[in-house]
């Protein structure tokens, strides 16, 4: 019951609706809007091990009195949206010709609020920042439907559902939109014989309807150790990059690791494993660590590195993100989800992760432990069990009205 609980908790998460802040000047005009969906993941201590907390901006979130439509040169306009137990962010724009960008986000968080984050070793106020986070042409609305991912350190800020717009001149949203680019890249499938995907182009007047391309093959990887098998791995990989090109637009890499021509290997202690991947010049390196108080294992970080065609401005690419908790289980289970799963390397570096079993640590020979399934499995089972149970109420009190209009209908008839 407590995990059904759990998992119908974590389906209102992801069902979280965006929220709506305005900041006026003292005449009362508006300069700023923001409709956006914002969640958090934040990396904390307890007891020197390391623990992760998830949650959203939530929709009692307040614009806090420093929030301000500039004035002229002397400042710009920011706003800061407060929650909780003194948290907040912080949204500071400035404009540069015929543009304006979010030039710098805040976000201040209190590891004293026991609620977030429990037993934390560390109290008091943290502080992480990042530059040039989003940018749109002046007299238009930012529009952003999908995931923006924004890593700083010990935290993840992820926009999602965004439409936003500073330096109003009209009090509300301008009819024209700049669209952010995680919406416009588009893709072009290779012929199934070849695994790699070719790289698409960011469409000037907006996406072009293309094919999705095919998901992974799920491989099989284990890595073994002084005591046998401590690492055992099925999953399918895509790696998703996003990069600037030459001529200045945005190219997309796909690319599907092919099981039977990537190379595994790896090592073991007591405390951590590494999983290394090799497919043609791409390497992915899985970074799992163990929570002894909790007697859990997780995928502790990810780094990726690989070469992008000719057309990129920088061949080269590398990125790593080790302030993940993913893929948890505990010792001696494994991890298991059907769901497509998605791992943010970096803002350019998507791994995607498909139909994933995992095992770290004691491994009963190469077989997996009992399974424990993710949150999106579980959710995805408790989507049909909502809607029967709403439809049923629905037939219960159709049922009920039609009984009760019966017997009033009778009632209205007179024995002669």
């Amino acid at each position: 019951m407590a995990r059904g609980l759990l998992a119908a908790a974590a389906l209102l998460g992801f069902l979280q609706a965006s929220s709506s802040f305005e900041v006026k000047d003292s005449s009362g005009k508006v300069c700023i809007i923001a409709d956006l969906t914002v969640a958090f993941s934040v990396e904390y201590k307890v007891g020197g091990q390391k623990e992760f907390v998830h949650f959203f901006l939530p929709q009692n979130a307040s614009v806090d009195s420093q929030s301000s439509c500039g004035k002229d040169n002397a400042s710009h306009p920011v706003l800061v949206l407060d929650f909780g137990a003194g948290h907040s962010l912080s949204l500071n724009f400035s404009e540069s010709a015929d543009k304006y960008q979010v030039e710098e986000l805040v976000f201040h968080y209190n590891l004293s609020d026991a609620t977030l984050f429990p037993n934390s070793s560390t109290v008091g106020m943290k502080t992480v920042s990042h530059k040039s986070v989003i940018q749109a042409h002046m007299g238009t609305k930012y529009r952003c439907i999908n995931s923006k991912h924004i890593n700083m350190k010990n935290a993840n800020v992820t926009f999602s559902n965004v439409t936003l717009e500073a330096y109003l001149t009209n009090g509300t949203f301008s009819v024209n939109k700049t669209e952010c680019a995680e919406d416009m890249v588009s893709t072009t499938t290779m012929a199934p014989t070849t695994p790699k995907q070719t790289t698409g182009q960011v469409p000037t007047a907006g996406p072009t309807p293309t094919s999705s391309p095919q998901n992974p093959t799920v491989g099989k990887y284990n890595v073994t150790g002084p005591n046998g098998t401590c690492v055992l791995a099925y999953m399918g990989l895509q790696l998703n990059i996003t990069y600037p090109k030459k001529d200045e637009k945005m190219g997309l890499e796909l690319l599907n690791f092919v099981p039977h021509n990537t190379t595994s290997s790896g090592r073991c202690d007591n405390s951590s494993a590494l999983l290394n991947l090799t497919f043609e010049k791409t390497r992915v390196i899985f970074q799992f660590a163990l929570n002894a108080s909790a007697e859990k294992f997780f995928l502790q970080g990810v780094s990726v590195s690989t070469t992008l065609p000719s057309e990129a401005k920088n061949p080269k690419f590398e990125a790593s993100n080790n302030s993940m908790s993913e893929l948890r289980a505990s010792v001696g289970n494994s991890y298991k989800c059907s769901s497509e799963e998605n791992l943010q390397v970096s803002d350019q570096a998507l791994l995607n992760v498909f139909n994933v079993q995992v095992q770290i640590f004691k491994i009963d020979g190469d077989k997996f432990g009992p399974v424990e399934e993710c949150q999106l499995d579980e959710n995805n089972m408790l989507i049909p069990i909502i809607v029967g149970a709403a439809l049923a109420g629905l037939v219960l009190i159709v049922l009920i009205a039609y009984l009760i209009g019966r017997k009033r209908s009778h009632a209205g008839y007179q024995t002669i």
